[in-house]
């Protein structure tokens, strides 16, 4: 299959680059602000990955990945869950239990504890979705060096 190349549109390209800032900024103020309102880093993640998914329509799905550090993007993944075990073994260390915030020597740390695990999840969102859009979309290839049995036209095949 042959895909057609990329062509700018005198509309979507400059409607894109107008409004990537607006959506960026959106994304960041409902995962900031998933503690004491609507939103967080599930929400948040979402729509920062929705920006990047609004570009490559815009200006290229090739010139995105291209664009796009995929160490940076796998570093995000782990963001998550690694802030998060720092965040709750943080009790741990300052003598208290798993997720016990009020023995860290910071005023209102069960806020800013909720905070850097939000943020830690909408970075893990934002990359998930972005890495998803990127293997559907440019396309994705298995690695050629173990054949599988389909390969070897042994689907369906049985030894008795």
């Amino acid at each position: 299959m042959t895909r057609e190349p990329f062509t700018d549109s005198p509309v979507v390209t400059p409607t894109v680059r107008l409004l990537a800032p607006f959506v960026l900024t959106y994304g960041l103020f409902t995962l900031f602000h998933g503690t004491t309102s609507v939103g967080g880093g599930f929400q948040g993640g979402v729509v920062a990955a929705a920006m990047v998914v609004m570009l490559a329509f815009a200006l290229g799905i090739r010139q995105t990945v291209d664009w796009l550090d995929e160490r940076a993007l796998w570093g995000l993944v782990v963001a998550g869950p690694v802030v998060f075990g720092a965040v709750a073994l943080a009790g741990i260390a300052f003598g208290g239990a798993f997720l016990q915030f009020d023995v860290l020597p910071i005023a209102k740390a069960s806020v800013y504890a909720t905070e850097a695990v939000e943020v830690g999840i909408g970075a893990t969102v934002a990359a998930v979705v972005v890495v998803l859009f990127v293997r559907i979309a440019d396309g994705y290839s298995e690695p050629t060096d173990a054949a599988s049995p389909a390969d070897n036209g042994e689907e369906g095949r049985t030894d008795d």
